[in-house]
């Protein structure tokens, strides 16, 4: 019953046209709110989803890395366990160290990754070459994949270069201070090619053939900096890493995907919220719009707030149709708000209508990702925001049916 009461009031025409422009005002205010907080959002998920992406071509489901120190001792029984689960795809075993690499007077540190023959298939990085063929070599006859960053930073074209590169590693010795001849591992080494998939991997990592960097840094034949996991179910992560936890003990960390990328998924999660907190404020605009068309609507229906006390209306259900009015407020709003942003976005996944200026991206324009959860919690904002901007008017509207009965 209040319900229709308050779409009555919403339609009739009022005794003052301030009240209906004020309503409409809130009404286009809700709009452009709702349709820039989910539009905002699916911006942001089509960034979140791409650079996620771009992660997961470098870091794969899990990595066994040592628990302290740089290196790991792995046994025969280990590996033939790990190959033996069912859930893993494939593994990789890797050993990471700085280097430093020179060309001429070029030169730049690295993080030297080497690599066996499966780190092609557990990781993206061979798909992810923009010049060049993904080799690495041998121990004897070494090749360097390059990101594109130290590339650019040693002056070279990665395949195309004909001079080698000198590669300088430190050794672990029993001495604390650095001997120059036992601490330094000097080596040549030839580049093979270059690959583009992040800035943080580009300008950082160059990866060669495990046997070569074992080598150069006397490594015993079962020690390995980590070993690099594929799961045939990325869902079964949490099972399988409980599993190989049983089976490596406890000299071992085992992380999945978001543990080696804490801090990118923390920032990620952090400014999502940010961003949905400063695009509420244009909800409270609208907040206080409503309030104020609710209120002046309150005080033009005086005589109908006294009619219906007369027929037995109580404070309860009086204090009901003015929230009820606020609702359908809230309601036209939100719905044309997502209607809008629903039909942008499919437009801007569609025909890619707004470019993403500067050239230096992967893509030309910006993604955009559409989730339920955006237009719930979208939603259900906008619900409680007009909860709250109602509740005043129409406790007034009950007060002035409390007033009328005690006179």
């Amino acid at each position: 019953m209040h319900f229709l009461f308050a779409w009555r009031y919403f339609k009739a025409k009022k005794s003052t046209n301030a009240i209906n422009i004020i309503a409409w005002i809130s009404i286009c205010a809700i709009i452009i709110g709702t349709t820039a907080l989910i539009l905002v959002l699916s911006v942001f998920n089509g960034f979140e989803g791409l650079v996620k992406s771009l992660y997961s071509s470098f870091y794969t489901d899990l990595k066994i890395s040592p628990a302290s120190g740089k290196v790991i001792a792995i046994t025969a029984e280990q590996l033939q366990e790990l190959k033996g689960h069912s859930g893993v795809k494939n593994y990789s075993l890797v050993v990471e160290e700085k280097a430093l690499v020179k060309n001429g007077d070029h030169q730049s540190i690295i993080q030297l990754k080497g690599v066996d023959e499966n780190y092609r298939y557990v990781t993206g990085v061979a798909d992810h070459i923009i010049n060049g063929e993904y080799d690495l070599g041998n121990e004897e006859i070494p090749k360097l994949v390059l990101g594109a960053g130290i590339e650019g930073a040693l002056g070279i074209q990665a395949d195309r270069n004909i001079f080698t590169l000198t590669i300088h590693l430190p050794r672990k010795t029993g001495n604390e201070r650095l001997d120059e001849i036992e601490g330094i591992s000097s080596d040549t080494i030839r580049s093979a090619a270059a690959f583009l998939i992040q800035q943080d991997f580009d300008n950082k990592y160059g990866i060669t053939n495990i046997a070569f960097i074992k080598k150069s840094l006397k490594m015993a034949p079962g020690d390995f900096s980590g070993v690099e996991i594929t799961l045939k179910d990325p869902a079964e992560t949490n099972e399988v890493k409980k599993d190989l936890k049983k089976i490596f003990g406890d000299g071992y960390t085992i992380q999945n995907r978001y543990e080696q990328n804490r801090s990118l998924y923390s920032i990620m999660n952090v400014e999502r919220w940010v961003i949905y907190g400063v695009l509420c404020l244009i909800l409270v605009v609208a907040a206080f719009n409503m309030i104020g068309a609710l209120t002046m609507l309150v005080l033009e229906k005086q005589k109908d707030i006294s009619v219906l006390h007369a027929l037995g209306g109580n404070r309860g259900f009086l204090q009901r149709i003015f929230l009820t009015e606020g609702m359908l407020l809230a309601l036209i709003g939100g719905g044309i708000g997502m209607l809008l942003a629903l039909l942008i976005a499919w437009l801007q996944i569609q025909f890619h209508l707004i470019p993403l200026q500067g050239g230096s991206f992967l893509i030309d324009y910006y993604p955009v990702k559409l989730r339920l959860m955006d237009f719930l919690l979208v939603g259900a904002t906008v619900f409680i925001i007009a909860v709250l901007a109602s509740w005043l008017p129409s406790r007034k509207a009950a007060a002035q049916e409390f007033s009328l009965r005690s006179e």
